[in-house]
């Protein structure tokens, strides 16, 4: 039986512990993958530091490219129903849907189901479909996605699960249209992937607040017309630049990206009227803002929130990656790379802002 190593948050605030375990072969539906590269998230940075409640020890990592290295007997695709062998390269996120829910059938919004989330909670002992390990089992259900030959595999962890999130919450949108002034609040993995759509979308200008400024840059590299520094502008400076853009009137869709509680209120005062705010970065920023209910009814105002992703929008992610990557700098935007051994530098990195994208290299 193959052992494999795998970082463990064993408490909020410890460092990451490295341990070893059993990786048993696949069996059934199951798919055991070699982990090649795994995306450090801004979760997993709050994981670590306890703003997201912890169920017990578990294996770190949600974003991953791994390559097959055992197959079930029942397993001969992957979840959009390509043919699948040994040697693939695939694309997964330890999100596993239950089918067996109002989310998943009656609502059709398997990003809603209640049991989504349990892959990435595995205790450290149990065979891991996470993705800080040197071996990842899928069980059956747990969607993945062959990569393409010819598109690398950084072009598409460029992201991580951001760009899935964030095709999710374009879709609830609506969509983007063409000439429409669009800004996105936050500059990092979730704030570049909504970058990127909105340019691909048509928008007439992206303009991106954030920091730092390599993040800004790479968000100039993507399709952003105008970017912000938010540690060098004050949020009345920020309202006049996007005011100047949009002829006084606003920005038909404004992305709050940013993670941080703060974004909200700047983010509302950007909308236009008949404009819509879109809540993407708040999932694990917990607490309160004021918020002046009459701004909303009197501007026409929508505010939609929009958190995870269903399996479609992770196979989306990878058509994105292979239309966009010979365009685009995605590649680039993997900027730091770190052992197994370092994962809790790469969390602290994280934490800082100091890579644009940070991958693991388990192996």
């Amino acid at each position: 039986m193959r052992t494999a190593r795998r970082a463990v948050l064993v408490n909020p605030g410890s460092p990451v512990e490295v341990w070893d375990g059993d990786m048993p072969s696949a069996v059934g539906g199951e798919a055991l993958l070699s982990v090649e590269l795994a995306g450090v998230c801004g979760t997993d940075h709050h994981l670590a530091v306890g703003d997201i409640p912890l169920p017990g020890p578990i294996v770190l990592g949600h974003e991953g490219i791994g390559r097959i290295e055992e197959l079930g007997p029942d397993a001969h695709t992957d979840y959009a129903g390509s043919p699948i062998a040994v040697g693939d390269r695939v694309y997964w996120l330890p999100v596993q849907p239950c089918h067996r829910c109002y989310a998943c059938n009656i609502a059709n919004d398997p990003s809603r189901c209640p049991n989504l989330l349990a892959g990435m909670f595995a205790d450290g002992k149990t065979p891991p479909s996470a993705t800080y390990s040197e071996y990842a089992l899928l069980p059956p259900g747990m969607a993945f996605f062959k990569v393409p030959a010819d598109t690398p595999s950084e072009a598409v962890i460029a992201f991580g699960c951001a760009m899935p999130t964030m095709l999710n919450a374009v879709e609830r949108l609506g969509g983007i249209t063409y000439g429409q002034h669009v800004v996105v609040q936050g500059s990092g993995p979730v704030g570049l992937a909504a970058t990127l759509l909105a340019h691909l979308g048509g928008a007439g200008s992206v303009t991106v607040i954030g920091a730092p400024a390599k993040r800004l840059a790479i968000a100039e590299r993507l399709g952003a017309t105008a970017t912000l520094d938010i540690t060098t502008t004050t949020a009345e400076e920020r309202r006049a630049a996007v005011m100047d853009v949009t002829e006084g009137r606003g920005a038909h869709a404004v992305i709050e990206a940013a993670g941080h509680l703060s974004a909200f209120p700047e983010g509302l005062d950007l909308v236009a009227q008949d404009g819509t705010y879109l809540v993407v970065g708040l999932w694990s920023a917990p607490g309160t803002v004021p918020v002046e209910p009459r701004a909303l009814n009197n501007g026409n105002v929508r505010v939609v929130g929009s958190a995870l992703e269903s399996p479609r929008h992770i196979h989306q992610a990878i058509q994105v990656a292979r239309l966009a990557h010979k365009r685009f700098p995605l590649v680039d935007v993997v900027s730091h790379r770190y052992g197994l051994d370092q994962v809790q530098e790469a969390l602290d990195a994280v934490g800082r802002a100091e890579p644009v994208k940070a991958v693991i290299v388990p192996r």
